[in-house]
């Protein structure tokens, strides 16, 4: 699928044309570089690799260097393989937000806020006991029971417990596109999109 790598800004509101107020999320999309194009003969499958936000000389290792120098282009930070691209692309053409039209409808992935160690509360929305009644003084956020003591005498895999909490790669579908600022390379969604300020998303249509 056709895409480009993009960094959140951050949250807004826009208003449609009935004069509802829609939260949305500020993207900087693009501009993308072609790095690397991939052939069925050559590499076993068919994709275009993109190249997205500078990255500094010193920081790149030299076979880097050789990787970018063959595009013609000053090495990139975040590297991202896209398919639907056509057999027209070459290395070194620039892909930006123009990629996408008002109204589009788009599919935008990214690594979830880490939160670290969680209870079962916030983890999956258990509503603990709720009351202070006979004596339970601290039993509101605990998870309950966990299973049988003689039978089957251990834990099910799966069991909703405590645990790590965000951190992983999430995405958010069929967001629309509610305004494109070519000149900024700004793209504003309908709804929030996965990741803290400044991550990495990648956005295909």
């Amino acid at each position: 699928m056709q895409g480009l790598i993009g960094k959140k800004v951050g949250m807004t509101s826009v208003f449609n044309d009935e004069g509802k107020n829609i939260p949305c999320t500020v993207i900087e999309a693009g501009p993308c570089v072609v790095t690397q194009i991939k052939t069925k003969e050559k590499d076993g499958y068919e994709v275009v690799q993109l190249g997205f936000d500078e990255k500094k000389e010193k920081q790149t290792s030299n076979p880097e260097k050789g990787h970018f120098k063959k595009a013609n282009t000053t090495p990139k930070r975040k590297l991202v393989e896209f398919s639907g691209f056509g057999d027209e692309v070459k290395l070194g053409d620039t892909f930006d937000v123009e990629l996408f039209n008002d109204d589009t409808w788009l599919d935008v992935r990214g690594i979830s806020k880490g939160k670290g160690f969680q209870g079962v509360v916030k983890r999956h929305g258990f509503k603990g006991v709720g009351d202070k009644t006979h004596g339970q003084h601290n039993r509101e956020r605990a998870p309950g029971s966990l299973g049988g003591s003689s039978d089957p005498s251990r834990v099910f895999k799966g069991m909703r417990m405590a645990g790590r909490l965000g951190g992983k790669q999430v995405m958010a579908i069929s967001l629309r596109v509610m305004k494109i600022i070519p000149e900024e390379n700004i793209l504003i969604v309908k709804g929030s999109v996965p990741g803290s300020n400044g991550s990495y998303l990648i956005i295909t249509k």
